[in-house]
Parts: C-alpha cells; sequence; structure tokens
C-alpha cells in the first residue's frame, strides 16, 4: 500500500509535470526512474499520461510502484501553456534557449510538453510571449482519471478562493477513497492562511491518509545548489510546526542538495518530491530517437538519475 511507502519515510517522487501531456515523454521518466529506485510518480490528469506511466513501470517490471494524478483550481500555473506572438517575435531563440522542457523547438511551442514555468516570457526582448490558461472543471476530468486506477490524486492550491477550495476538495473526496495530497505554496497566502486552510480540510479527513506537499517556489527546481531548495525547507517547516495528522512532503526547488539542507535545518519529513531539476538532467537523453534501441541511452540516464535519486533514498 502506499501508506506504507510514506511510512518508511524514505520516498522520492518524481513529478513529471502537472502540465507534461507528452505521453512518450512521461514514459521514457517513469521507466529511467522506476530502474532506479523511485516508487512514487507524480502525473498530470490525463488518462492517457496514466497508460502510458503505467505502461512504463510494466517494461522495467516494477510491480510496488504508485501513480498520483494533480488537479488544480482555476489560476493555476501548471495549467498554462506557452503562446508567441509571430507579429511581436524576431526569431531570437532566447526563448528555446532557456526552456528546461523541449517545448519550443524553431520558435514553436510544442503545448504538450509546456509546463507553464514562464521562464521563456521572462527572457523574451520583445514580450512577443504569453500564457493562455487550458484549465479544465475538476467535474470533467475526475472520472476518466479515477477509472484509470490511479493510486493517489493531488490537489494544487493557489491563490486565496477559500470557496472554490473547499468546494473542489469536497467534491474529490466524495468521488475518490484513496488517498490523497495537497500541494501547497505560500506565495499569495500567509503561513496563517495556509495553516487554516489545511486544518480545515483535514478536519473531513481520516489521520494519515493525506500528503501535504510544501511546495517552496513552483516550477524554480533548475538548480542544484541550496539557495534554490531553501523555500521548500523553509515551508516544510511551517507546516511540520503546525503538527497535521498528514505526511509531509518537500517540492518546489527541490534537487539533490534538499535532504541535507533539510535535515540540518532539523524537519522530520516522510519525502522529497523532485519535478523541474530531475527532468532536466535527463532531458537531451529521453528526446532521443534511439532511446528504446540504445542501451548506451538508458545507461548513460541512469548514471545520471542514480546520484540524485540516493541523494533523497539515503
Amino acid at each position: 500500500m502506499i501508506q506504507d511507502l510514506l511510512k518508511s519515510k524514505n520516498v522520492f517522487k518524481l513529478i513529471c509535470g502537472a502540465g507534461k501531456e507528452d505521453c512518450e515523454e512521461v514514459k521514457r521518466l517513469v521507466y529511467l526512474y522506476s530502474l532506479c529506485g523511485v516508487k512514487f510518480f507524480d502525473l498530470c490528469a490525463n488518462s492517457d499520461v496514466i497508460l502510458a506511466a503505467k505502461s512504463a513501470l510494466n517494461l522495467a517490471e516494477v510491480k510496488d510502484a504508485y501513480l498520483c494524478a494533480s488537479l488544480g483550481i482555476k489560476n493555476d500555473p501548471h495549467s498554462n501553456k506557452a503562446v508567441i506572438d509571430y507579429d511581436k517575435c524576431i526569431n531570437c531563440a532566447s526563448c528555446e534557449s532557456v526552456c528546461q522542457e523541449n517545448a519550443i523547438k524553431y520558435v514553436k511551442v510544442k503545448s504538450q510538453k509546456c509546463v507553464g514555468c514562464g521562464r521563456c516570457l521572462q527572457v523574451c526582448p520583445k514580450q512577443a510571449i504569453s500564457f493562455r490558461s487550458e484549465y479544465k472543471e475538476i467535474e470533467q476530468i475526475l472520472p476518466p482519471v479515477v477509472a484509470s486506477g490511479i493510486d493517489c490524486l493531488e490537489f494544487h492550491i493557489i491563490g486565496q478562493d477559500e470557496e472554490e477550495i473547499l468546494s473542489k476538495w469536497n467534491y474529490i473526496n466524495a468521488n475518490f477513497d484513496g488517498i490523497l495530497s495537497i500541494c501547497i505554496s505560500r506565495g499569495k497566502i500567509g503561513d496563517e492562511s495556509v495553516i487554516g486552510i489545511l486544518t480545515k480540510m483535514l478536519k473531513i479527513r481520516k489521520p494519515y491518509t493525506t500528503i501535504i506537499q510544501a511546495d517552496g517556489f513552483p516550477l524554480s527546481g533548475g538548480k542544484d545548489d541550496f539557495k534554490t531548495t531553501l523555500q521548500a525547507v523553509a515551508m516544510a517547516e511551517i507546516i511540520q510546526n503546525a503538527k497535521l495528522p498528514a505526511y509531509l512532503l518537500l517540492s518546489g526547488g527541490t534537487n539533490s542538495k534538499t535532504a541535507q539542507l533539510a535535515k540540518l535545518c532539523g524537519i522530520d519529513y516522510d519525502g522529497i518530491s523532485v519535478g523541474s531539476y530531475a527532468r532536466k538532467i535527463v532531458r537531451d537523453l529521453i528526446c532521443r530517437p534511439d532511446f528504446w534501441t540504445n542501451q548506451n541511452v538508458i545507461d548513460s540516464a541512469i548514471s545520471i538519475i542514480t546520484p540524485l535519486v540516493k541523494s533523497v533514498l539515503e
């Protein structure tokens, strides 16, 4: 059971990307990381993506892994997709050079790869990039996701609309009886508001049937240093101090330094979720056309991934 994994307090969760709809890329990511000992995978709420992840686990012959699908509310940046205004674009390719997801090629956006991180927007010299939301109501996407046989659902909380948050949370609880995860950042709400909304959400849950994912700085894990992961540890401390009856995972800027910093700061966490950095380090290998036929590609990727996984699991 997934609770047994969480009780081990030794969890590495790979975040494939709440907005990542590229089934083949997700399949390759899940395959590689499962071979390196990862047992928990976070996916976008898309039935085809979930099936791709299951296919990867079958190929890797991994039986004891778990899949989580991420759901959001309006204004969740994970549902945003980059759009280029070609009347303003000067083809400088600055956007392409900073995209960690290989979502921009020849100054064209591959929306199924875009995760809404905003790096391209920050470097565009002509302000030619904007974002459109592809948000879909939970009532629309939840039934097929649950039918796909998912093990966990994660609810992303963005903003201060408590009424909307609780309404959607109640709907999720009424339509899924497995373990739930709440991914929450204090970016737009204060520390007291974070604990207040979490307390209300946990009231309808049995103790330790919920994960709280302390999201330090969402979509920021491009670098492998202590500064990048600092906010994840700080957010985890806020959750820990509240002594809520839930499992605690760190996310948002997580990397190979996260476990070390969290332990130095006395954080009693149950696991670490790694997304942007975990995808970045094998980006060039998973997009190779000979990925499935060249064992050297697989071996090279595993040699890169292994130290990151060990930094969390050892």
